[in-house]
């Protein structure tokens, strides 16, 4: 059994979870079962090939399981899974000129 912890940005498409306990040997069985119990987030996860999506990284214990054996790492009771995705944006300041408006 692993607990996985699901971001804020998830949670609508998992009943409004925070975090789930679901049963698997590895990462790829405990990712499996979550998209099972909640269909709605395995197109925020996978990609149409199946394959885990670029900007979601997936922590077993606050490590990377691209480091540790992808979707194969095994998981044992009690290991903590935590969905991270990636998240781009902002503005480069370099390239705007910074405003300040004075008051008198």
């Amino acid at each position: 059994m692993a607990r996985i912890m699901i971001p804020t940005p998830l949670r609508q498409f998992a009943d409004k979870q925070h975090t789930v306990d679901l049963p698997g040997k590895n990462v790829g069985e405990v990712l499996t079962a979550l998209t099972a119990r909640f269909p709605d987030l395995k197109k925020h996860l996978y990609t149409d090939e199946g394959k885990l999506r670029s900007f979601v990284n997936v922590y077993l214990n606050d490590e990377d399981i691209r480091y540790t054996g992808k979707d194969a790492t095994p998981v044992s009771d009690p290991d903590t899974l935590s969905i991270v995705p990636s998240i781009a944006g902002g503005r480069d300041l370099q390239s705007r000129p910074l405003v300040v408006a004075a008051h008198a």
